[in-house]
């Protein structure tokens, strides 16, 4: 007698994080015994991996679990994994009653014994670890779902304590791997054929190896040495943890791409206090002084957060100006929005959302407008190329650079590249978000 297959169904939402984490969840339902299905009616077990990040991540959460309730009486089971489940906990039974599983990222490695009792029949089971934990969510089991472009996430969890930011109360302390653990799985990506791999981190380069061998950089560096490994992205960087031996190791290293997100939130000082970054504008500037001091082109990314409370025009203004001094390539905008168990909550707004709409636009017009000109320097320059895709419509491969920058470009060639493989293109034409040319040479 065979038994019957068990199936699951998985939606992702939020950051990078979560969705390497739900492909670490995916791996350990297989290991589990369970198949993935791609249609939520034909799954045994259906699971919701949250993020809290956005506005009204809550209220959109329990609009979700609200759909899925018409599926109760199929004998369907409810999971809810992730930040909202952490922040939410045991409510999320009292508001969906036929959901039996909440767990937070930090019990991910509890899954397996969880999933026994689930399967035992037990209606509610809670993976709501304190933030204390020092348990990471390592596993063999990963389902990568791009098979080129891998992730490794090396901390988990995050200690700074940013008053706007509900991270720390759903994801726990800062807690790193081991380097040797790190390098293991890394090994054996670039053994199974992948060439880029991007290490992860809430505070990627907060990281503290356990064993005390290996600084972040150094973790950069023996990734990179790796036979077979072409490239080596890392997000996201804080500031306050950013070193010189960074910027040298992206130097050195043509394998470490060049490329460097680090999140200002505001160019004003005093609205930095406000939110406890515990860095001042100088400060912050003292870093991208170091990045712009390379030998290579770094290419320079940013957060900036408009309309936190206290945020005057003039603190506003030198938001704008940060603009100018930095030169960023590329910048993620967003209005300020109170999140739950946060300091910033018991501030008084006095930033209205029209205001706050009307900065966020002028900051994203300004914005476009200086990578217009960035992106022009690439103009006539020969970039390496890590095909993505393809727009037929256009007659175009689809790529992205070392730094991050999407590329489109078309080839002579009567076969197109495959996907994964590598190009070396001539960039013709630039535009504020993308960059367009013509293949020279395989890479």
């Amino acid at each position: 007698m065979t038994t019957p297959a068990k199936t699951f169904y998985i939606e992702t939402f939020g950051c990078q994080m979560n969705a390497h984490d739900s492909e670490k969840v995916i791996g350990t339902l297989e290991h589990e015994g369970y198949s993935r299905v791609e249609d939520e009616e034909a799954a045994d077990l259906i699971l919701y991996n949250t993020c809290s990040i956005r506005d009204k991540a809550e209220q959109k959460v329990f609009h979700r679990l609200n759909e899925y309730k018409r599926m109760q009486g199929e004998g369907k089971k409810f999971a809810v994994l992730g930040c909202v489940a952490q922040q939410e906990g045991n409510k999320i039974f009292e508001k969906a009653p036929f959901v039996s599983l909440v767990s937070g990222s930090a019990s991910y490695r509890n899954l397996p014994e969880m999933l026994v009792r689930l399967e035992a029949g037990e209606k509610r089971i809670t993976g709501l670890d304190d933030r204390q934990t020092e348990e990471t969510f390592d596993t063999e089991f990963t389902a990568r779902s791009n098979p080129h472009r891998g992730y490794i996430t090396i901390i988990e969890g995050c200690d700074k304590f940013c008053s706007y930011c509900v991270v720390p109360y759903t994801r726990g302390k800062e807690r790193s791997r081991s380097s040797e653990s790190i390098l293991a799985e890394a090994k054996r990506m670039a053994e199974a054929g992948f060439t880029d791999i991007q290490l992860l981190g809430q505070n990627v380069n907060s990281y503290h190896d356990p064993l005390g061998k290996k600084s972040f950089a150094d973790v950069l560096a023996m990734v990179g040495e790796l036979s077979g490994v072409r490239r080596v992205r890392f997000t996201t960087s804080h500031p306050r943890d950013f070193t010189p031996d960074i910027v040298q190791v992206i130097d050195s290293m043509p394998t470490i791409c060049d490329h460097v997100h680090l999140p200002v939130q505001s160019g004003s000082s005093t609205v930095l206090k406000a939110m406890q970054r515990e860095y001042t504008r100088d400060w912050y500037l003292e870093r991208i002084a170091w990045i712009k001091a390379a030998k290579r082109d770094i290419s320079m990314t940013t957060d900036i957060i408009v309309g936190f409370p206290g945020e005057t025009e003039d603190d506003f203004e030198e938001t704008m100006s940060l603009l100018d001094v930095v030169g960023y390539d590329g910048v993620f905008a967003f209005q300020y929005s109170p999140r739950p168990n946060t300091p910033a909550v018991g501030m008084a707004e006095t930033v209205s959302d029209e205001v706050k709409a009307a900065r966020l636009q002028r900051l994203l017009e300004a914005q476009r407008e200086r990578q217009r000109v960035s992106y022009e320097r690439h103009l006539g320059q020969i970039v390496e190329v890590m095909v993505e895709g393809y727009n037929h419509q256009r007659g175009q491969v689809t790529g992205r650079t070392s730094q991050n920058k999407t590329l489109n470009f078309t080839t002579t060639l009567p076969i197109l590249p495959a996907i994964g493989s590598y190009a070396n293109v001539r960039v013709t034409k630039t535009f504020p978000n993308s960059l367009v040319g013509e293949a020279v040479s395989a890479a």
